[in-house]
């Protein structure tokens, strides 16, 4: 992974409520087997202290950085955690900094 790439992904990550948001949407990926990973914005949106047009330009944030991706389903927005750059930059960063 190329350094412009890493940048872009933790400029995406530095801001505190799109991090916050990215962990929400990473704990509902992990708690729903049965869905497939899924997590619908409608369900979290009311643990997160942030109006509706704000999660919308950080949802967008992080699909840019290719953190998550999105689908419409109707009136609603599922999101998935990208899972193979959540590898690339587990191994990345395992590389660079390895446990003593």
């Amino acid at each position: 992974m190329d350094t412009k790439k890493m940048a872009k992904i933790f400029k995406a990550l530095s801001n505190e409520n799109r991090l916050e948001l990215y962990l929400k949407i990473a704990e509902a990926h992990e708690a729903s087997f049965e869905t497939g990973g899924e997590c619908c914005v409608a369900d979290i949106i009311a643990c997160l202290n942030i109006g509706a047009p704000t999660i919308s330009h950080h949802i967008k944030e992080l699909v840019n950085a290719d953190l998550i991706t999105t689908e419409k389903r109707g009136k609603f927005l599922i999101c998935r955690v990208n899972e193979q750059l959540v590898t690339e930059i587990s191994k990345m960063l395992a590389l660079q900094y390895p446990l003593k």
